[in-house]
């Protein structure tokens, strides 16, 4: 027997068609390229997407066709989302940090046929727009007047005039929920980059389970602030739940730095913020420097990589911010987990409660993990059992877009490539990723552990734990290190930091102080490469 429910297909369109009947009078504040602050509200986001769907249909796409962006958080990259998507073309937000061979290459596999850019990356466009085979049309996010006269881009539209030439009035079309709605391609896998193709329902489901209360907890009462960018799995889904809950939206633009950010927190009152933690370190050290304190952020969600403890008891003990560490991959959509407390936690001590907050937390709703051994073996949640961490659930890939590398499934899971604990209350810990995990005498180091002890010391800006070889140990780990600007440490004197904060074995060897650890375009440290730069290295007495 089956229910006698009305059906109706999970869209992304009825988002932004929920948000303007219920919220919208609700703000969507940008700072745009220009430096100045533009204010409408989700009733004009409403309108402007039906204009892109407007537009996007009379440049005779086919359902389905790639529509690709390389823009920075704002307005207008927020009306292609729901534009996009619901005329059932598909949203690919290119990464502009990449090196313009590797967008030429994944703009080129994707088959995108039209790409919509903001002005600061016209640069790389005009690198790059020759070789985009598959691209036949070019927007710039801006008006018509900002428009260079000579640009050596064909055909090149500003997309005010682009959309303002088309009417506001739009009907959604109806399809098949499964249908693809957005695509994101990852840099972690080997080989060339692979894309995760979500589809409109894995993403409602991923809004509706990011916004419950044991996960981002978004609401209408909300001023929400991402900073992760939405070329980065779509700002962690926080623009879909954002127009779900009817919460107000605040955009940086290019202005990524520490006072930047800041000073819009502050401005517009923003209570939830969302980012990679380099992105903070920038924003506590201007903060530091200039003794200024929030008035109106209650909680951050940061994830990308792992917090360092000292940036958590930051955020928690000097400015009263409630930390929320998650994890997920772009594979996942990226959500996966929340460090969320339960009752339990509340009345423990800091000391204690910061052991649970240190980890990556407990599955959001959708999310199943499981940890398995060498053998495949499933490990007990005992928190203390560690290995690679697979998972599986609605918004998790099943394959790769045009079936690159073969189904990466094992037996319906999705291996992760990390390696993981999880405790009996569901907690998980990532310890390492596989390939950077290090076996010194036959027992293993955790890199993050590593790193984070080296964070907890006031003269250092960002650590990077990699093992080198070693003809007894097999590897030793060494940590490579940013001092902060007029700080000074010595080597003894940060070896000397790890006593009793750790396994005398697990205290690394020597310390490598370097201007720079090498990032990707997410914010990630690329150890890969910080091992390139070290390939001269050898270890002390070897």
């Amino acid at each position: 027997m089956l229910g006698l429910m009305q059906s109706q297909q999970l869209l992304i369109s009825s988002l932004i068609e929920f948000a303007e009947r219920h919220h919208g009078e609700a703000e969507v504040v940008s700072r745009r390229v220009e430096g100045d602050i533009h204010r409408y509200t989700y009733k004009g986001v409403a309108q402007r997407s039906r204009q892109v769907a407007n537009a996007l249909d009379g440049m005779n796409l086919a359902f389905s066709d790639r529509v690709a962006t390389l823009a920075w958080n704002g307005y207008r990259h927020l009306e292609l989302y729901f534009g996009v998507s619901g005329t059932g073309r598909v949203l690919h937000t290119l990464n502009p940090r990449l090196h313009p061979d590797q967008i030429v290459w994944i703009a080129n596999h994707a088959e995108d046929q039209v790409l919509c850019f903001d002005m600061s990356f016209l640069p790389i466009v005009k690198a790059v727009h020759s070789r985009c085979t598959t691209i036949k049309h070019f927007v710039a996010l801006c008006d018509a007047d900002k428009l260079p006269p000579d640009t050596g881009i064909p055909g090149l539209l500003s997309y005010e005039a682009w959309i303002g030439s088309h009417p506001s009035e739009y009907k959604w079309p109806e399809f098949d929920e499964n249908s693809a709605s957005s695509m994101c391609y990852t840099s972690g896998t080997t080989g060339n980059p692979k894309a995760a193709l979500y589809s409109h329902r894995s993403t409602m489901i991923h809004a509706l389970a990011g916004a419950l209360p044991d996960a981002l907890s978004m609401s209408a009462r909300d001023c929400v602030l991402p900073v992760v960018p939405m070329f980065h799995v779509n700002a962690w889904g926080l623009p879909y739940s954002a127009a779900m809950t009817g919460a107000k939206l605040v955009f940086p633009g290019p202005a990524m730095d520490g006072k930047s950010i800041f000073e819009l927190i502050e401005s517009e009152r923003v209570s939830f913020a969302a980012g990679v933690p380099t992105v903070w370190q920038m924003m506590l050290a201007h903060m530091q420097s200039g003794k200024l304190r929030f008035s109106t952020l209650k909680r951050t969600v940061i994830g990308g990589s792992a917090c360092p403890p000292a940036m958590i008891t930051a955020f928690n003990d000097d400015y009263g911010v409630e930390v929320l560490h998650a994890w997920g991959m772009t594979e996942m959509s990226p959500l996966g987990t929340v460090c969320t407390l339960k009752n339990k936690h509340l009345e423990m001590e800091s000391a204690e409660k910061m052991k649970v907050r240190l980890k990556q937390g407990r599955g959001v709703f959708g999310v199943d993990m499981k940890i398995v051994g060498d053998e495949g073996e499933e490990l007990p949640w005992d928190g203390k059992a560690y290995g690679d961490l697979l998972v599986k659930g609605p918004w998790v890939i099943s394959a790769y877009f045009k079936g690159e590398g073969g189904s990466p499934l094992v037996d319906g899971w999705f291996p992760t490539g990390d390696v993981a604990t999880i405790d009996p209350d569901g907690y998980m810990q990532i310890t390492d990723r596989s390939k950077d995990v290090i076996k010194s005498g036959g027992e293993w180091i955790s890199s993050i552990d590593v790193e984070n002890v080296a964070m907890a010391h006031p003269a250092v800006a960002m650590a990077a734990c990699i093992g080198m070889k070693h003809p007894k140990w097999d590897e030793r780990p060494v940590i490579a290190v940013v001092k902060k600007p007029g700080s000074e440490v010595t080597r003894e004197e940060l070896i000397a930091f790890y006593e009793g904060k750790t396994a005398k074995w697990q205290i690394p060897d020597d310390v490598i102080f370097v201007e720079a650890i090498p990032l990707g375009g997410t914010g990630k440290m690329q150890k890969v490469k910080l091992r390139e730069m070290l390939q001269d290295y050898k270890l002390p007495g070897v």
